[in-house]
């Protein structure tokens, strides 16, 4: 069975290489793929032919390819991305200024099914390989030219799928995104959202190469949190909350919460006053999602204004964002990605 190089760690390499082949060999891989991002190892001279020909017939790349783009007016893209068993995943680029941010998912579809989330009407198809999620990331840096630090590149696993059901994968991941002699981007720059598996949470505590942890919160109680997240009945929010208080963070990281706010749902003053008081005793910032709407999603969105109120009153208590949608034209946004296709607006690869 032929394993794909891309989602290999160097130990991984020289032991498909073999001992037939000096360790510097799997270093001159891991530099081409990783650092130099490349696309065709059989172009690369420094390799003997030898060599080259046996990758060639052993040991595929394993980068997605680009099925679909679609581009937002705002300069969002979405990628459909296709694997090498022909399913399909979403990876979103967002520009923003001198900085770039690559939204990657950890599974086909997610099992968690929230109620306001477009994906969760999918279903699960799969977990991704650690070289299909980190592929992601490649495939797009390669699509824009980017450079880890020159570009301030950001990474959240924010997209298809529940990362915490796919840890091993995903730590292997950050472990390939965070080395120096690779990828090079910064834990800084590398954020881990979760609807909250509390098992899994404490596990990836343990871990000393890990991306931030952001919390999916959406509710204010126990009984309004089980309606929209129904993971909530397996794992209660007082023991989530419980856990992130016990959660080892690093000496400058803060817990991050997101709150998608439905319109008369879980937008009220008193809400917002309720997830001050869930909160208050974390080293925790809050961000506001305003709901990105969808087809079969039986929710609205709030107004403005509503969401400046919820803001100001969270703000007395922790710092509060409000996160600005991106790429909403083209089902590019949070919540939204469930392989729509998006009008006019489609680049046909």
């Amino acid at each position: 069975m032929t394993q794909a190089i891309v989602g290999m760690e160097l130990a991984d390499l020289r032991k498909a290489l073999g001992a037939a082949e000096p360790a510097f060999r799997a270093r001159q891989i891991y530099d081409a793929v990783y650092r130099r991002r490349a696309t065709d190892l059989g172009s690369f001279s420094n390799l003997p032919k030898a060599l080259r020909s046996r990758i060639e017939s052993e040991m595929p790349l394993g980068l997605p390819t680009v099925e679909q783009r679609y581009d937002s007016a705002d300069g969002t893209r979405r990628y459909l991305l296709k694997l090498a068993d022909g399913k399909t995943v979403e990876t979103v680029w967002m520009p923003e200024g001198d900085r770039s941010t690559i939204c990657i998912s950890s599974q086909v579809g997610c099992p968690v099914d929230c109620k306001f989330c477009l994906t969760a009407l999918m279903g699960l198809e799969r977990s991704l390989t650690a070289g299909e999620i980190v592929g992601q990331v490649l495939r797009v840096m390669i699509e824009h030219s980017l450079t880890a630090n020159e570009d301030r590149v950001n990474i959240v696993m924010m997209g298809q799928g529940e990362p915490l059901l796919n840890l091993a994968n995903v730590i292997k991941v950050t472990r390939l995104l965070t080395d120096p002699e690779g990828m090079a981007i910064s834990p800084r720059r590398i954020t881990l959202s979760t609807s909250g598996i509390i098992p899994k949470i404490i596990e990836l505590g343990r871990e000393p190469v890990r991306p931030k942890l952001a919390i999916s919160l959406n509710a204010s109680t126990e009984e309004q949190r089980r309606e929209l997240m129904p993971i909530t009945r397996k794992y209660h929010l007082k023991d989530l909350i419980a856990a992130c208080k016990e959660y080892p963070l690093r000496p400058w990281e803060k817990l991050s919460f997101e709150y998608v706010l439905l319109k008369g749902v879980n937008d009220t003053d008193a809400d917002a006053r309720r997830v001050v008081k869930w909160l208050a005793n974390l080293n925790a910032k809050v961000n506001l999602i305003a709901l990105n709407p969808g087809p079969g999603i039986p929710f609205e969105t709030p107004e403005p204004e509503r969401v400046a109120a919820f803001q100001e009153i969270v703000k007395r208590g922790l710092p509060c964002f409000v996160r600005k949608p991106r790429g909403l034209d083209v089902y590019a946004a949070c919540g939204q990605l469930k392989r729509m296709e998006a009008g006019p607006e489609l680049v046909q690869i």
